[in-house]
């Protein structure tokens, strides 16, 4: 598994962002992926995550209803669109990927991670 998101950028409050993450190996479809972001001096918390079909969902309750993440797994990418975007938002955005269940939230159950993109998000 290698993962690359792409994406990020600046963008003023109320606006949106689409990023992708693609993985260049073989075997996308057969995890779970999700998620993450860390503001400066910050931990690294939970975003969203999807099962391997894409039938199933999960959210941070900050993110509900604003974000939404989705996944092609003939192209080896999963997305996640961002609206209504808040200063509060502004961090790195990494996806990453695991073999358990999509209701997993904690960084340290994900074996595979992205470098990260930026997002900033002006006020």
């Amino acid at each position: 598994v290698q993962l690359e998101e792409s994406g990020g950028g600046l963008v003023q409050a109320g606006g949106s962002l689409r990023l992708s993450c693609t993985d260049s190996g073989r075997t996308f479809r057969s995890y779970t992926m999700g998620w993450f972001r860390q503001a400066p001096g910050k931990e690294r918390e939970f975003v969203a995550s999807i099962s391997r079909s894409g039938s199933i969902t999960h959210y941070a309750d900050v993110m509900k209803g604003r974000f939404t993440t989705s996944r092609d797994n003939a192209k080896n990418t999963v997305y996640l669109q961002m609206n209504s975007l808040k200063p509060e938002d502004t961090a790195v955005y990494y996806c990453a990927a695991t073999g358990l269940y999509p209701g997993v939230t904690s960084p340290d159950s994900y074996a595979y991670w992205g470098q990260g993109t930026q997002v900033t998000v002006s006020s």
